[in-house]
């Protein structure tokens, strides 16, 4: 009868330890299954921003005004030129208010000029323009032919 009361004690031990051993495996199970929530969250408000800022860089089709270029002139002052349609405004942009500085005729939609002193023609393929713009870069002398007239 002595043996009974010491195989009880030690019975309720094992119990005490398998039940504090299925305590740890839920609250790892609870702290993976927090972990990955918390990784979908910051994956939701990742996503979001990047999508705001894709937003607010695209033009929206057929829209009838299109900034041109802009330029700093002070902290908190810019000057931007503005295409409404067929005219060109170049508006004063700063301190809360815009000013009309300047309106002009937008100019034909034309090629842009090639950088002076590479030797660009206005037939020139890329490859070749690319070819010569490297010559150029590396001082190089034109040997291949790449500046004799193609046609």
């Amino acid at each position: 009868m002595s043996d009974t009361p010491d195989r009880d004690t030690a019975a309720s031990g094992l119990e005490a330890i398998s039940a504090g051993g299925d305590a740890l495996i839920g609250m790892a199970t609870l702290g993976k299954t927090a972990a990955a929530l918390a990784l979908v969250l910051v994956i939701i408000f990742a996503a979001s921003a990047v999508l705001k800022r894709l937003q607010h860089r695209r033009q929206p089709a057929g829209g009838r005004l299109r900034v041109i270029s802009a330029t700093a002139v002070g902290p908190r002052e810019r000057v931007v030129i503005v295409q409404v349609e067929e005219r060109w405004l170049v508006l004063g942009v700063g301190g809360g208010q815009i000013n009309k500085l300047h309106e002009l005729a937008a100019p034909d939609h034309e090629a842009p000029s090639p950088p002076a002193g590479a030797g660009f023609e206005a037939g020139d393929s890329f490859a070749t323009r690319f070819a010569k713009a490297l010559k150029h870069n590396a001082g190089l002398k034109d040997r291949a032919g790449l500046g004799r007239d193609r046609s």
